[in-house]
């Protein structure tokens, strides 16, 4: 396993050299956030980024993400000419050995929250998302209707709105399959990973179609095209937040098609309703034990990072991705999975929570 951390790039408050200070953080995920989707991710930009990266002792090891646009997921004329840019950037890539892409499929907007200020019982602050508050929202007035969505620029919203509402499930899935179909024999020849990051939340949010939400879903994603280059951002705070989702269960039924994990704790407080926590297991809805236990039964080595933390100790940043709760996130994944190796013998059979296991390889 490879531990690393977000970085949102220059103007990041958090600097590369405070994130290089973090006991065991080897890897950088990050990305070109100022180029639109549809745009080609040049060579000479990513080899900048990734020198600054380098320049601090570490590595540019995720690219998280190359947008999506919007005509892909809609399935119009122009999706051609915007999957080839998607390809020349995978290539771009894979040429300066980034090995893992982690994108998302969700119409319009990606991550969604009705508070990015949730006040806790200690004091600290969080995201959370609330069905009644979001019930209250206009989406078509873009980001000045909720402080907590990740909405680049988009023209016409009310009019993508309205296309996306018209589109159902089914076609969305199509749409998905014929973007795969192009794009992951590249991604296998340049010697990148694509993993795919579910919906967040995993369910419709503003009447529109989210596919990426459950088992079932990410086990007919890595089948539309079968190849070790398709696979999953196994992210526990999305899936999570849908008490169906049997998470160590799911992480061994998708076993090698994992290739990088989102580590982060929700408190499920009602249907369709969650706030998020602080990572070690008692405080939320997520047994890491037990997922991490099955990250390491199947073999899992890829990136890991600790995924959104609260605010705490008055620092003041980008909502989600101050320094100090995901270092402290850090530390305890760290220290679970050096727990858990530790538990296997030298056959690799955890010893003594998997007698299943072992009894049927005797």
């Amino acid at each position: 396993m490879l531990m690393t951390f977000r970085w949102y790039g220059p103007d990041d408050p958090v600097p590369l050299a405070h994130i290089r200070q973090i006991p065991g953080i080897q890897g950088v995920v990050a990305a070109l956030y100022h180029l639109p989707a549809g745009k080609v991710w040049a060579k000479p930009e990513l080899v900048r980024l990734g020198e600054l990266i380098e320049a601090a002792g570490l590595r540019f090891s995720v690219v998280e993400s190359i947008p999506v646009h919007d005509d892909i997921k809609l399935g119009r004329p122009t999706r051609d000419r915007l999957i080839e840019n998607y390809c020349q950037s995978v290539r771009n890539m894979g040429d300066l050995g980034i090995g893992i892409l982690c994108y998302n499929f969700m119409p319009v907007f990606d991550w969604t929250r009705t508070s990015i200020d949730l006040r806790l019982e200690d004091g600290s602050t969080t995201l959370a998302y609330d069905p009644d508050e979001l019930s209250r929202v206009d989406p078509s007035r873009g980001p000045a209707a909720l402080p907590a969505w990740s909405l680049p620029a988009k023209e016409d919203l009310p009019g993508l709105l309205a296309a996306f509402r018209q589109l159902d499930e089914e076609r969305l899935w199509e749409n998905l399959s014929y973007f795969l179909e192009v794009v992951v024999p590249v991604a296998e020849a340049a010697g990148v990973r694509m993993a795919i990051h579910p919906d967040d939340p995993p369910w419709s949010v503003f009447g529109l179609p989210r596919i990426i939400t459950d088992a079932p879903a990410l086990e007919r994603l890595v089948g539309l095209v079968d190849s070790p280059a398709n696979g999953v951002t196994f992210c526990t705070g999305s899936l999570g937040t849908r008490p169906d989702n049997d998470l160590p269960a799911l992480v061994r039924r998708l076993g090698p098609r994992i290739h990088f994990a989102h580590c982060r704790n929700v408190q499920v407080t009602g249907e369709k309703r969650f706030f998020e926590c602080p990572h070690p297991s008692r405080w939320g809805s997520v047994d890491f034990l037990e997922v991490l236990r099955a990250l390491r039964d199947v073999g899992f080595a890829g990136p890991m990072r600790p995924d959104h933390g609260r605010m705490i100790w008055g620092e003041v940043g980008q909502p989600g991705y101050g320094l100090y709760d995901r270092a402290l996130g850090a530390m305890y994944l760290q220290g679970l999975w050096e727990g858990i190796d530790a538990e296997f013998d030298a056959t690799g059979i955890k010893s003594p929570a998997n007698v299943a296991d072992a009894a049927a390889l005797a």
